[in-house]
């Protein structure tokens, strides 16, 4: 099972990990964020943090981009390989706006120099939670997606690919060697397999996916 969809079938909760080799402001920032009602687990490298990953419940990650053995832009790399979508803020030394642009460009949601204001601070984790949020239910939404898709048999997902591209029933049943009637009645299994209330909201969830290059 992916990270995502592993993240998919856990009930949102706003945990921020902090991942510094700073003892002293790993510390303070658990505190600010714990004075604002969140919940955070903090690491003294990203070793750690990666180490804890499959049991990690995650939300946001806040980061340090110099530390020693793994660094901020190595962890958002390991990140991306992984395809863990979190939200990531860079927390940077004076003079390193170089590798705070650099982790932007890797996918880090935001960067702060040192020293850095708490209430511009709170404010982004705060949009990064939303953000991590939607993406949850997005990947909710294609768990499920694919669980109903995982239900039909090869005929159904040719029909459904034909639906997608826009081919009208003829169309399709010309392409597949079979009768219209034929397409008419696998049209109707794969709606009511898919739960779609429309062609739109059986072509939507299918886009949603990418069926017709996932296979």
């Amino acid at each position: 099972m992916s990270f995502e969809l592993a993240a998919a079938q856990t009930a949102v909760r706003k945990v921020v990990h902090v991942i510094d080799d700073d003892e002293a402001l790993r510390e303070s920032l658990a505190f600010l964020l714990r004075t604002a009602q969140i919940e955070v687990k903090s690491y003294a490298s990203a070793k750690a943090f990666l180490d804890a990953l499959p049991d990690a419940t995650l939300a946001c990650i806040i980061t340090d981009v110099r530390m020693p053995d793994v660094s901020g832009i190595d962890l958002l790399r390991r990140l991306k390989e992984l395809k863990i979508a979190v939200p990531v803020i860079v927390i940077t030394g004076h003079g390193d706006v170089a590798l705070a642009v650099e982790a932007m460009k890797i996918g880090a949601a935001d960067f702060f120099e040192k020293p850095f204001d708490d209430r511009l601070l709170l404010a982004s984790v705060h949009a990064a939670l939303q953000q991590q949020e939607g993406w949850t239910k997005r990947y909710a939404e294609r768990a499920e997606i694919e669980s109903r898709i995982a239900a039909l048999s090869p005929r159904e997902r040719e029909v459904l690919a034909g639906l997608v591209e826009g081919r009208a029933n003829k169309q399709i049943a010309f392409d597949l060697g079979i009768s219209p009637r034929t397409v008419e009645i696998y049209r109707a299994n794969l709606m009511n397999k898919m739960q779609a209330d429309s062609l739109s909201d059986l072509v939507r969830m299918a886009l949603i996916i990418e069926i017709l290059g996932s296979d």
